[in-house]
Parts: C-alpha cells; sequence; structure tokens
C-alpha cells in the first residue's frame, strides 16, 4: 500500500504534502531529480516540506543525494529531523 503524498512543481519550488516513506520515497526522489534538473540554470531548488507530516529515512535518502542543489523549507514537526540527521549542516534549511 502507498502511503498518500502529493507533489508539485511551480517556479523552483518542489512541494510535497503528506508522508514520504518507503512505499512512495522512488516517487519522491525522481521527482526531486526530474526538479533538480530542470533548474539547472545554477539556482538551487526549494523543497517545500512544510506540509509533509512524516519522513522516514528513504525519504531523507533522497534529500541527501540532492543536498547540492537544494534548500529545504519545513515546519516544526521535520525541522528536529534534519537537523539530528545532519542534512542541515549540508544545506540551508528554512523554518516556517
Amino acid at each position: 500500500m502507498t502511503t498518500a503524498l502529493t507533489l508539485t512543481t511551480d517556479a523552483g519550488v518542489l512541494t510535497a504534502a503528506g508522508e514520504i516513506d518507503m512505499s512512495n520515497a522512488e516517487t519522491f526522489a525522481a521527482a526531486l531529480a526530474t526538479a533538480v534538473a530542470a533548474g539547472s540554470n545554477g539556482s538551487r531548488l526549494v523543497v517545500d516540506l512544510t506540509s509533509v507530516e512524516y519522513l522516514d529515512s528513504a525519504g531523507l535518502a533522497a534529500l541527501f543525494h540532492q543536498a547540492d542543489h537544494i534548500e529545504v523549507r519545513t515546519g516544526p514537526l521535520i525541522a528536529p529531523l534534519l537537523e539530528i540527521s545532519g542534512l542541515a549542516d549540508l544545506t540551508t534549511v528554512h523554518h516556517a
């Protein structure tokens, strides 16, 4: 069973809503890679996770893989995970 996840891309921002886990992390990683490639003009892709309620290690791995090309916008629920995992040391994290 795949967990509910909605992904939208608009003007250099990939917005995720729902949960990112092993059931849909491949979809998330593919959308992330596509959005990064589409914005190859030197600017970083903003990944908006403010509406993400759950992020597991598979979702984190996708973010780590693109850390050099992204900035992350997050809310108070996911922010501690990004700090503890070390992702916040590799890319800019904006707190909403």
